[in-house]
């Protein structure tokens, strides 16, 4: 009997052990792109690859602050796929070479000089018959009987339409239709053959000259090609004009589905059908919808969290999908790119990227790619060089080969010092990288000049001028050590005086950092809770969120404030003041507000952290989970805030993990409190970073104790040399603060 049990459990488990292992979910599956198309997201739905030149997204039509992106979710109404796209941004522009698939007979319009020409055949469609994945977008337009599918590669969008049988079958292609700034300069389109055609779109907006080149390939020959000028149809092969549209007609006979593949340049046309040649050779759009989402899967897989909370997982693979987003890569296949000298230029040995939002993405995004994306970052810094060597400075906030100047500082600096701490930029001479940053802080323009006269910026001389001065004192910091790590005492000496002047804008009297007049007194009629947008000393942002920006010396601050305990009463006041932003023209970007730290807007996202330079982690851990808890959710009005290419979700990122870049160019990360059981990162040399927690959950927010490696923690912070060792991170998780923990080996600030 005993015999016949043992057969019977053996041959149990053999059963059981031939059955296929349950499949483990793809990470892409948690990674929901309608998240911040919302409220002020400001994020596109569509498909792209990861750091992709294309991203090929539906537009709505409408030109307005929550448009920039070209798609908002309170509008259900379609004029056409675009090809490029802004993630987040405040400022529209791109939404560019719009195509859209109609069954209307088409026909002249020469109303209003044919500027609505695209309005007769806009279609609509409902929020519930669209579908949004890594990599594809699908929506049915429901009012037109076609279904719209769209994936892409890295230079090409790829469309599959779906119309019902019998229905005229049309496309139409709009080079002249544009957003917000943006306004067409000059458009060409030319049928070269029954199934390609190319043209270019030159446009001046935010970026005040942009150069698109692109063919089209369709899988079925064009019946009938037209173009359009003023809204008139012409049976003509090409033409050029300032807002030119055409119409590309299919014979409604032939049965199967119309499918177009859009290469792009920033170049040439040649460099566009190269797109087309290098990454997409068929017409499988099955093929290369899988091959978009395993890009995306693969660069997912280097972070892998663990978590019962189904809902946090989702917030984090989209953060995480979203950080990838941009920079945009601007080369081709053949290395030209449209340069800011107007010329077509070429990059050897890496890619040149654009779409730089250094003013947001200096403070957590690139610290980020340092740990996951080391390869780009050496790209990205060869990028920051070829833009110095075309305009002579490091970009300030760089679009499709323009210099915007959108923003203050010139925050290009802290990402190449922090590349260059890490050792993640070795051929380039150190000493070229000094002399590039040298160059954009010896500038005389924003108020450089009478910031090194005055040792201050005077507010009757430069609008925006606290903060101003104190971003410059943090990229001034930066420079100082890289001049220290080439041997550079003199630029050391001057640049790391001026890392202290921001203490020249600090009011004892008030505790704030408040606007000085040149000749040293105070401006008067002083509110830390009143805001102008872009018209007082502070920029999107009032006194209570700006006064704490000395990332690097948060120890100065602290002496500033009369001590640690004065410094903690003002700090804990920051998230405590029931009082609302005052102003009739209060900047919008204020937003997410706790108090009067407000998330939604960059300045605030290393407030949180500070309490750790006082020896308060657990502090940091209470705001940080607050914040984490109830400015990102799974809705489509997840995001506090503009999402800014990115930064919005690296703050979720690493602060989810357990850990944020206060000084983003010191190497350090400070510790706050993880939202994950375990969190694994996958480093480019091979080994592993794993953050395990105990006793972790929704309520025990607090680190209790910590080992690194086996060995105790007693300091709330780590390096980032620590991080790329590999190893173990092992934080015990308590309900309540232990208030002993981290007190001392503070983290390191200038001023210690």
């Amino acid at each position: 009997m005993k015999a016949k049990i043992l057969f019977a459990l053996i041959a149990v488990a053999f059963l059981y052990a031939c059955q296929p292992a349950e499949k483990e979910p793809r990470l892409t599956d948690y990674v929901d792109p309608f998240i911040g198309t919302g409220a002020h997201g400001h994020v596109f739905p569509g498909a792209t690859t990861p750091f992709g030149m294309v991203q090929l997204s539906p537009v709505n039509g409408v030109s307005g602050w929550d448009w920039v992106s070209g798609y908002h979710t309170t509008s259900t109404e379609l004029v056409g796929f675009a090809h490029m796209c802004l993630s987040g941004t405040g400022i529209g522009d791109l939404a560019d070479l719009i195509i859209l698939p109609t069954n209307q007979v088409v026909e002249s319009d020469t109303t209003a000089g044919g500027k609505n020409f695209l309005q007769n055949y806009k279609a609509s469609y409902q929020h519930d018959r669209e579908i949004a994945q890594p990599g594809y977008y699908m929506v049915d337009l429901t009012d037109k009987g076609i279904k719209a599918e769209l994936t892409t590669s890295r230079r090409v969008g790829f469309h599959r339409y779906q119309f019902t049988e019998g229905d005229a079958r049309s496309v139409i292609v709009d080079l002249g239709h544009a957003i917000n700034w943006d306004r067409p300069v000059e458009t060409y389109i030319k049928k070269e053959t029954d199934t390609r055609f190319v043209g270019y779109r030159k446009s001046s907006g935010w970026a005040n000259e942009q150069w698109l080149f692109f063919v089209i390939e369709t899988n079925q020959a064009v019946k009938d090609f037209q173009v359009v000028k003023g809204g008139e149809l012409q049976q003509l092969d090409e033409l050029t004009d300032q807002d030119v549209k055409a119409v590309l007609k299919f014979d409604e006979s032939v049965a199967g589905e119309v499918k177009l593949k859009v290469g792009l340049s920033s170049a040439s046309i040649d460099g566009a059908r190269k797109s087309i040649e290098m990454e997409i050779a068929d017409w499988d759009f099955e093929k290369q919808r899988q091959n978009a989402s395993d890009s995306w899967e693969k660069e997912l897989q280097k972070i892998k969290v663990t978590t019962p909370e189904e809902d946090v997982k989702t917030i984090f693979y989209t953060a995480f999908y979203h950080s990838m987003i941009a920079p945009y890569v601007h080369s081709d296949h053949d290395g030209e790119y449209k340069g800011l000298n107007g010329e077509v230029n070429k990059a050897e040995g890496f890619e040149r990227y654009t779409v730089f939002s250094l003013w947001d993405t200096f403070r957590a995004s690139h610290p980020l790619f340092t740990i996951v994306q080391e390869d780009l970052v050496h790209d990205f810094i060869h990028s920051f060089m070829a833009i110095y060597r075309e305009s002579g400075l490091l970009p300030v906030w760089e679009l499709v080969g323009n210099e915007t100047n959108c923003m203050i500082g010139y925050h290009a600096i802290p990402v190449i010092a922090d590349a260059w701490q890490k050792g993640l930029i070795t051929d380039i001479d150190g000493n070229e990288l000094l002399e590039a940053m040298v160059a954009s802080a010896m500038t005389d323009k924003s108020g450089l000049k009478y910031y090194r006269e005055y040792g201050y910026l005077p507010a009757d001389l430069e609008n925006e001028s606290v903060s101003k001065a104190l971003e410059y004192a943090y990229d001034d910091w930066c420079i100082a050590q890289m001049a220290k790590s080439v041997g550079n005492d003199e630029v050391y000496e001057t640049f790391i005086k001026r890392a202290g002047f921001y203490k020249n804008h600090f009011d004892a009297s008030t505790g704030f950092m408040r606007g000085k007049l040149a000749n040293g007194e105070w401006k008067q009629e002083f509110d830390p809770l009143y805001s102008s947008h872009r018209d007082d000393e502070y920029v999107e942002g009032n006194a209570w969120q700006y006064s704490w920006f000395a990332p690097h010396d948060i120890g100065g601050l602290v002496q500033l404030h009369g001590g640690a305990d004065k410094f903690v009463t003002k700090l804990d006041s920051l998230f405590s003041i029931e009082e609302e932003v005052k102003g009739a023209h209060a900047s919008p970007d204020i937003s997410g507000l706790i108090g009067q730290y407000a998330h939604g807007n960059e300045p605030s996202h290393h407030v949180a952290y500070a309490y750790n330079y006082v020896g308060m982690p657990w502090k940091t851990a209470e705001r940080a989970n607050e914040i984490m808890r109830t400015m990102y959710t799974t809705e489509v009005d997840g995001l506090c805030g503009n999402e800014d290419c990115g930064q919005m979700s690296a703050w979720y990122v690493l602060s989810s993990m357990g850990f944020y870049p206060v000084n983003p160019a010191d190497g350090n990360y400070i510790l706050g409190t993880p939202l994950f059981d375990e969190a694994t990162i996958a480093l480019a040399n091979g080994k592993s970073f794993v953050i395990t927690t105990q006793n972790n959950s929704p309520e025990n927010i607090y680190i209790q104790s910590a080992t690194l490696n086996g060995q105790e923690l007693s300091r709330s912070w780590f390096t980032h040399e620590e991080l790329v060792n590999g190893g173990e991170l092992n934080l015990v998780m308590g309900l309540e603060p232990n208030e002993q923990w981290g007190t001392s080996h503070l983290p390191p600030s200038m001023s210690k």
